[in-house]
């Protein structure tokens, strides 16, 4: 028999309410039974230095880890993404996240890692200098060097597969060049590079400091990629497989978060800024609000998501062209909400 929500006890009516907020994410009743339970711990690698991973502090200074029944302790990582997923695969910690152009590869080495969520969509920009002849023809790239943070890059890789879709030879017409991040703007003025391939919030610093400079010539929240993920959540294989309620929970959580940096910019902002002291708060509003937070596709479409990924990388060349991506996805996403 259902009771009215009125004719219960205040403390029972409040755990009721809490879960049918949360429905869009995840079962109202299952969240009041998590609500009710001790909360499970948890290790969450993540780099505090992506400003575009701030639904993860969201996540915890606005309660929605606790509302899900999880206690969750921080671990800022500042090893490359194979250590993070080592780590992961180890049980030195129980989740991470990061972007997929940085994961799919060593995936497809075999880490006991699977893909269980993601956070949002594109921040990833392709910009060019005007002085060099730079426009959005894409035979104005041909010869053309490009400056990135390092070979294996999330934007290196992510615009490997955006010029090859354009009939670019990414070997052979263009030259991939690396230089500190916070110095590709001045790579570009010296005439040393012609384009810069980075992810925000420094490709928008150096747009900022060089107003009228550059163009830009991609990004990855808009066009073909507007509906596409960047960075997703994976957990430890183990606890993915024998624990899914607390994988789940970590979903449910990380959705909320990102649903509310979506509708909250501005309040996102001020909770992520502590992480980023030299970035001011106004710049940080602004890159929230335009990145696309209210994708974070779990379960099949996140599953597909990753197949798309893979079939990219592997017709550029970075995964094995023998790698059947229908399997590769099948094995390295799980459906922890199902």
């Amino acid at each position: 028999m259902t009771v009215p929500l009125d004719h219960l006890p205040p403390s029972r009516r409040s755990v009721l309410q809490a879960g049918a907020a949360a429905a869009i994410v995840g079962s109202g009743a299952l969240l009041a039974s998590m609500a009710r339970a001790q909360p499970r711990k948890l290790t969450f690698a993540w780099s505090q230095a992506g400003f575009c991973l701030a639904p993860v502090p969201v996540a915890l200074e606005r309660g929605f880890f606790e509302k899900n029944g999880l206690d969750v302790e921080l671990l800022n990582w500042a090893g490359s993404s194979d250590q993070m997923l080592e780590a992961l695969a180890t049980a030195k910690a129980d989740v991470g996240v990061g972007l997929i152009h940085r994961w799919v590869k060593p995936l497809e080495a075999g880490f006991d890692v699977k893909v269980v969520g993601s956070v949002h969509g594109g921040c990833l920009r392709l910009i060019g200098a005007r002085a060099a002849g730079i426009t959005a023809d894409v035979a104005s790239l041909k010869g053309k060097t490009i400056g990135v943070s390092d070979q294996n890059s999330p934007a290196r890789q992510f615009y490997a597969i955006h010029l090859a879709k354009k009939g670019i030879d990414v070997e052979k017409d263009v030259d991939w060049r690396v230089y500190p991040a916070d110095l590709l703007d001045v790579a570009a003025k010296k005439g040393e590079i012609q384009l810069i391939a980075d992810g925000d919030p420094n490709v928008f610093l150096i747009e900022k400091r060089n107003p009228g400079v550059f163009t830009e010539l991609g990004n990855s929240a808009k066009g073909e990629y507007a509906e596409r993920l960047c960075c997703i959540v994976g957990a430890r294989g183990e606890l993915a497989r024998n624990d899914k309620p607390r994988a789940a929970a970590v979903v449910r959580a990380l959705a909320q978060a990102s649903d509310y940096v979506s509708e909250n910019p501005n309040e996102a902002a001020k909770i992520y800024a502590r992480y980023a002291p030299k970035v001011p708060v106004e710049d940080l509003q602004k890159l929230l609000a335009e990145l696309t937070y209210k994708h974070h596709p779990a379960g099949k479409a996140l599953r597909n998501e990753v197949e798309a990924f893979a079939t990219d990388f592997r017709n550029a060349g970075i995964l094995k062209k023998s790698t059947d991506v229908v399997r590769f996805a099948n094995q390295v996403s799980l459906d922890v909400l199902a």
